[in-house]
């Protein structure tokens, strides 16, 4: 009986991968003949990958190793869809011609860099990726247990709740794994899982990740120079030298190969190093001989040479059908609950960042008071109404700047997530922009709210509800769009880029939004005022001034020191503004077509840089071109 209570509770064996709960997917042979791919930099074209062939089935752990720049990491993003153009060759799964889309629902490809997402912890990233990977087909319990089994299975117990910035370099990389095991791929690629850590971290890894592959899986690593111990863990190791295969077969037949073509291995060098020194050239001009006895791929001789029964956990049967279910690969949870799911992350994730938000209040704070102490009692001041105007301009601007600048700088980053979200098919892009979207308003709301506490009444402005309710909403109007602005610019550029490019973008906007300011009635020339109309902050400065001097309003009080108050009346001074005739509803009209346009133009630009289209890539050949023209000519 004590024995029988053991058992139970004992881990499970290292050659299996205990997922009971997971969805049943069948197992995939993934093959390719004649696989070539070419980079074209203007004129200049390079072949990468010389017509190489091979197999990589499942229930077995693979290794693609080779020199630097010998084709690796091409290789495996060509395989797992991630590079199509330039490729050429035919590509199969369980000897059928490769459905591509069909092939990226049921694949995952975990990146060289573990990028997580920040500020939650191990058991909630854990959870929240099970909501949206397996949806409301499988209960809760259920997915708790699968969270558990898979948490356990890549040792995460100990780092459950920790959070995810705070993890170890084995830790990461393994919940990067976890993660992606949670509605069971029949496919995984890897590249460089054990980059950056050390040999026991690395040997761990490896060791993980052969019992994942154990459970009928496929799975697929790039390596760089592995450990003897690592090396003969892997299954099946396919050697690429200058773009052709050089070796494919298991790694216990690494050595005898060599023998074979007169290059025996020292008996205490580690085979992998050899044989990747062999093919980068170091002894001699073997590659082509090596490439030669191996048929390019082809030669299948060293495919089974003294390996272990690795399907163990597979179904053959199974696996010999090749039928794979096209509607099986959806995206389990439905547009709504992936948008419910990435919203409750997203709130989670802000609340979280107390730092930022503390810094946000302080100087959204620091901000109202240094301008309202600057305009401080000028609202009805009419020896001041020119001075007022400014505060009005002051407020746009300074909701312009410190609504845009945050997203410019952390989006970016944000979006290389995104990216490996969206490649491994967690949710689609609509729900996640609308969430993105929806997350950010109640936090944009609250910090123009500080801002305007404090500068609003410091400034003597009118206290009618109407009208200070008029300039709250065009002050968080103009927050949204710049918000919006800011996620436009930065869905395409880097950190760097969108720093530069989306203060110097601000410019005109300012300058088109007080252009003609002063001139009365007089109409400005037709093209700028269309140029001025395309300017969200020239209908935010109308809507202030609305706001504030708007009719019905009394005239404004002339100080008794001052003789003679030009701007007295309110209806001569929005006038000489050039504003008579400025409509309320087509202000605010205006200005929520620009928000929803800001937001269709960051969404368009963020797909593309996901999944261009075919124009966009054009576009994109077309500026590589003319950039190699320009830098040719210099």
């Amino acid at each position: 009986m004590e024995s029988t209570e053991v058992q139970k509770n004992s881990p499970p064996a290292l050659g299996r991968a205990h997922l009971s709960h997971l969805p049943q997917r069948p197992p995939i042979n993934l093959g390719f003949q004649d696989l070539s791919y070419t980079v074209s930099n203007g004129k200049v074209s390079k072949l990468i990958l010389r017509g190489i062939n091979g197999e990589f089935r499942s229930g077995q752990l693979t290794a693609i190793l080779g020199p630097s720049g010998a084709g690796k990491s091409t290789l495996l993003n060509i395989l797992a869809g991630y590079r199509v153009n330039g490729a050429s060759g035919l590509i199969t799964t369980n000897g059928e011609t490769r459905d591509l889309k069909l092939f990226r629902k049921l694949s995952r490809y975990i990146m060289q860099d573990d990028l997580l997402q920040p500020l939650i912890t191990v058991q909630e990233a854990m959870t929240i990726a099970a909501d949206l990977k397996l949806g409301n087909d499988i209960n809760k319990e259920t997915k708790t247990i699968i969270v558990e089994e898979i948490i356990h299975l890549l040792r995460l117990s100990k780092a459950r709740n920790t959070s995810t910035e705070r993890l170890s370099g084995g830790e990461r990389k393994r919940l990067s794994i976890a993660l992606e095991l949670l509605n069971n791929p029949p496919v995984i690629f890897l590249d460089e899982p054990t980059t950056g850590l050390d040999d026991v971290a690395s040997s761990t890894c490896v060791s993980l990740l052969k019992r994942v592959a154990r459970g009928g899986r496929t799975v697929i690593c790039s390596l760089h120079t592995p450990s003897a111990r690592i090396f003969s863990v892997f299954d099946h190791v396919y050697v690429v030298a200058d773009g052709k295969c050089a070796y494919q077969g298991t790694s216990g037949g690494v050595i005898p190969f060599l023998k074979e073509l007169h290059l025996p291995c020292p008996k205490t060098y580690n085979p992998a190093d050899f044989i990747i020194e062999v093919s980068s050239g170091e002894y001699g001009s073997h590659t082509d001989k090596m490439v030669t006895a191996i048929d390019n791929g082809r030669s299948q001789r060293w495919r089974n040479y003294a390996i272990e029964d690795v399907y163990e956990d597979v179904d053959l049967e199974e696996l010999n059908t090749g039928v794979i279910e096209r509607h099986n690969y959806t995206y389990e949870s439905t547009p709504c609950q992936q948008f419910s799911v990435l919203l409750r992350r997203m709130f989670l994730q802000t609340f979280r960042n107390r730092g930022y938000l503390w810094l946000r209040v302080g100087l959204h704070a620091f901000l109202g008071v240094t301008v309202g102490a600057l305009f401080s009692q000028m609202g009805y001041d009419a020896s001041k109404a020119l001075f007022n105007f400014g505060f009005c301009y002051a407020s746009i601007i300074a909701m312009l700047y410190t609504a845009m600048m945050p997203v410019l700088l952390a989006f970016p980053s944000e979006v290389l997530l995104v990216k490996r979200e969206y490649f491994n098919r967690w949710y689609g892009l609509k729900p996640y922009y609308g969430a993105l979207v929806v997350s950010r308003i109640p936090a944009t709301i609250f910090f123009c709210l500080i801002y305007l506490a404090f500068a609003y009444p410091m400034t003597s402005q009118p206290m009618e509800l109407s009208r200070v309710s008029m300039f709250v909403a065009t002050c968080i109007l103009v927050a949204l769009i710049s918000e919006s602005m800011g996620t436009l610019i930065s869905s395409m550029l880097s950190v760097v880029n969108s720093m530069f490019v989306g203060p110097v973008a601000a410019v005109p906007m300012m300058l088109l939004a007080v252009y003609g300011i002063g001139s009365g009635d007089e109409a400005p020339p037709l093209i700028w005022r269309l140029a001025r109309s395309c300017s969200f902050m020239r209908y935010g400065l109308e809507g202030l001034i609305m706001a504030v001097y708007g009719p019905p309003r009394e005239d404004l009080i002339c100080p008794e020191e001052v003789d003679y108050c030009e701007y007295k009346n309110v209806k001569y001074f929005v006038r000489l503004m050039g504003m008579a005739d400025v409509s309320i509803p087509v202000v605010f009209s205006m200005l929520v077509f620009m928000l929803l346009a800001m937001n269709f133009g960051a969404y368009y630009l963020l797909r593309q840089r996901l999944s261009p289209n075919y124009a966009f890539r054009a576009i994109k050949v077309i500026g590589r071109f003319v950039k190699s023209k320009i830098s040719f000519t210099v």
